[in-house]
């Protein structure tokens, strides 16, 4: 039997994308500005969320790579045979599909698409020692360009679309939030406790969202010593009176993230941990006001640690202030030229999506130990900034259970 190195798949008709034909065009053609800037015959974008952004196909790795070809008159998704038809059906442009017949057809894929011995863009933060290699074997490009930071800077600014499917991902947040709010109680696990919420969230989504695909959307609840970091997994911990508790919901809609982050206590709060919280929920609505058009990360940064220092927290905070939403989530995607840190100089402006996220810290042993955040999610527009989290912050609405 004679197997191909690669055919088309066009198993069904189109499926309903994220956005309109209309927003990918013109986010292809930001790219081939890039293209044209750089004198480049073709870009291979690997990485989830640029093939997500520009072609509308969030795939799923499980070890194969998959990539988009885009050249100055094609888009092609390169995808793997287990995928079957559904990386054309949810695409936007074309779609050619690898065989695991022999090792490296993917490549063989691209090179058939791209050609040989062109200039060629791809992303150097995506593309492992071992891809690297290959990339220059089945291409033997004449000329090689990183256009990931190139990319980064187009995801950053937003169009109305993905601010209108990000508004959505705030009003999910929300909901999600008060589903745990109303679950909260002594003798639950955080387990039970996040799964509340994710399940608000994904019926959510599914309702706004009918003819979406539905993933990864998740809940992060911690309590107690778990709360010291932001990232913690859920645990089986049981809830007790009186402990701290992190609130954070994670609707994810066709790969755009969003969240919610908020500081809880059960039952009460005691007078060292408020000082603290209330010192932290100082400091968010400080940020906040600091978010408009025109503001510099770097500076920003610099003003909120000067508003810690002078309560002799500052040594008490981990990481930065806040950071860009778009097509990203806790395993792809970062738009890295946009977070509140002191090594970030970008300018806001009108089309940006940031949050505000002040956390403090304390360990074990100090009164008022835990780790204390909010998070709120604003737009950036000609004359300020939009919060479109609506969820309330602060021990008058958060002290539960």
């Amino acid at each position: 039997m004679q197997r191909p190195e690669f055919y088309t798949c066009e198993n069904g008709l189109k499926a309903p994308l994220p956005f309109a034909p209309e927003e990918y065009e013109a986010r292809l053609a930001g790219l081939r500005d890039i293209i044209e800037m750089h004198s480049l015959d073709a870009v291979l974008l690997t990485s989830m969320h640029n093939i997500a952004y520009y072609s509308g196909f969030l795939y799923c790795s499980f070890g194969r790579p998959y990539g988009l070809v885009v050249t100055k008159d094609r888009s092609v998704v390169i995808s793997a045979g287990i995928d079957a038809g559904q990386p054309w059906r949810r695409c936007h442009g074309e779609a050619l599909t690898y065989t695991d017949w022999a090792r490296d057809n993917f490549w063989r894929a691209v090179a058939h698409v791209i050609g040989t011995g062109k200039a060629v863009g791809c992303e150097a933060d995506h593309l492992t020692m071992v891809n690297a290699d290959k990339f220059s074997h089945f291409l033997k490009p004449k000329r090689g360009l990183d256009v990931a930071p190139a990319t980064m800077a187009q995801r950053m600014v937003k169009s109305p679309a993905e601010i209108a499917l990000i508004c959505h991902g705030a009003a999910v947040a929300d909901i999600g939030g008060h589903a745990i709010r109303d679950t909260i109680k002594e003798g639950l696990r955080e387990i039970d406790v996040a799964m509340a919420g994710r399940d608000a969230m994904e019926a959510e989504i599914a309702k706004r969202f009918p003819e979406a695909e539905y993933r990864d959307t998740w809940v992060w609840f911690q309590s107690g010593l778990n709360t010291d970091g932001a990232h913690n997994p859920v645990t089986g911990r049981v809830l007790k009176r009186g402990d701290i508790l992190s609130l954070n919901c994670f609707p994810m809609i066709s790969g755009y993230y969003t969240a919610l982050e908020r500081t809880l206590f059960v039952g009460e709060v005691d007078a060292a941990s408020l000082k603290i919280w209330e010192s932290n929920v100082a400091a968010h609505e400080y940020g906040m006001s600091l978010l408009v058009p025109g503001a510099r990360c770097d500076e920003i940064t610099q003003q909120i640690n000067a508003f810690f220092a002078e309560r002799d927290l500052l040594q008490y905070r981990t990481f930065g202030y806040g950071h860009s939403f778009g097509v990203l989530s806790h395993y792809y995607g970062r738009e890295a030229g946009l977070e509140l840190r002191e090594d970030i100089e970008t300018v806001l402006e009108p089309g940006m999506v940031i949050s505000m996220e002040p956390m403090l810290t304390l360990p074990m042993g100090l009164p008022g130990a835990g780790g204390y955040r909010e998070h709120d999610i604003l737009v950036i527009g000609e004359e300020g900034a939009e919060n479109i989290t609506q969820y309330p912050y602060g021990p008058g609405f958060n002290v539960v259970g």
